[in-house]
């Protein structure tokens, strides 16, 4: 795989495909994963991933594990558009980086293959920060109007200043008039009052979360993958990269789910009540460690493994199958023998 011609057009439809059906396979549950990670001790409104499912269905319909709050699909858009190039730019830059570090046709080593997948981590953060900043906040709204439904919680209308910009079109405060708000509402008035910087709230914890994950990923899906090829095939059948896809991301998304958490705490712009605020990477881990424990950093975990597991399964299905590379007739196509 290391010599072959690397077609990003081909890597865009491949990784186009995969995020729609990967994206609506697994959106509910990370949904629930979002929703889980950014409750606090006390404030619990979801005991766990079913629990958060069933809740939600029963607030907000079945179309709600899908919207939140704003207009239909709206969040699952957000990750419909901006998983499109963050996979090619993913699979794309890791083949790109083993392809040039690769020498005379020889097999690259393990650390050589670890450089590789930090290289593609640190690429695709260019879309992956501002896409997971929209989704958070798209995902997070449906705990907090959930919140104040609770008994015994007070209402949250003791937000964080450094909330209130964005305060007004998250509703989180019950109202008869509730207004739905758009990932695109949120993306122009973070663009208008903090810049393009205010997209990229959280690079430092995004580069935190998707580099080591790509260093764990993507060598140990190469050996998983590797293990599956018949005598005198040169590529694994398109099942064998299905199970190593969701072996290698689901053993990744665990391994780096406590940066995952301090991620999500960042990005979320809009508290609920006596939820705290952090200044930083190590100001969120502190408060999390000392008022929370070591378990908070793997809330979520399960969700987490759900979620990128079939994700990346069903990523490398089609980009080994290669249907972007049929499409532009590039190669043939042949599910069996990718």
């Amino acid at each position: 795989m290391s010599q072959q011609q690397i077609s990003l057009p081909a890597k865009l439809i491949n990784g186009g495909i995969a995020g729609i059906v990967g994206v609506t396979c697994v959106f509910p549950i990370d949904l629930a994963k979002t929703r889980l990670q950014n409750q606090r001790q006390g404030q619990q409104v979801y005991k766990n991933l079913m629990d958060c499912l069933i809740k939600t269905v029963r607030s907000e319909g079945y179309f709600g594990m899908y919207r939140d709050v704003g207009p239909p699909w709206d969040s699952a858009a957000v990750n419909l558009t901006l998983v499109t190039p963050e996979k090619a730019i993913k699979l794309a830059a890791n083949d790109f980086f083993r392809h040039h570090l690769a020498k005379d046709g020889k097999g690259l080593t393990v650390f050589k293959e670890m450089l590789a997948g930090c290289g593609a981590g640190m690429c695709q953060v260019i879309i992956t920060t501002p896409m997971e900043m929209l989704k958070i906040q798209l995902q997070d709204a449906g705990r907090l109007a959930a919140q104040q439904r609770m008994p015994g919680i007070l209402a949250s209308n003791k937000l964080a200043p450094t909330n209130a910009v964005l305060s007004r079109s998250y509703n989180v405060v019950p109202s008869s008039s509730a207004r739905a708000v758009s990932a695109t509402q949120i993306a122009k008035e973070l663009l208008h009052t903090k810049g393009i910087q205010g997209l990229y709230k959280g690079l430092g914890a995004t580069l935190m979360r998707d580099v080591p994950f790509s260093v764990v990923y993507f060598p140990l899906f190469a050996h998983l993958n590797r293990l599956g090829k018949q005598s005198g095939d040169n590529v694994a059948p398109f099942y064998w990269s299905f199970v190593s896809g969701c072996v290698a991301g689901s053993t990744a998304a665990v391994a780096v789910n406590p940066c995952d958490v301090v991620k999500t705490r960042l990005q979320s712009l809009s508290k609920g009540a006596n939820e705290e605020t952090y200044s930083g990477v190590l100001d969120c881990v502190s408060k999390i460690m000392k008022r929370e424990g070591p378990s908070a950093f793997l809330k979520g975990a399960g969700c987490r493994a759900l979620v990128i597991a079939p994700l990346f399964g069903i990523a490398q299905v089609m980009y080994f199958v290669g249907i972007g590379e049929f499409i532009l007739g590039q190669s043939p196509f042949n599910i069996l023998s990718p």
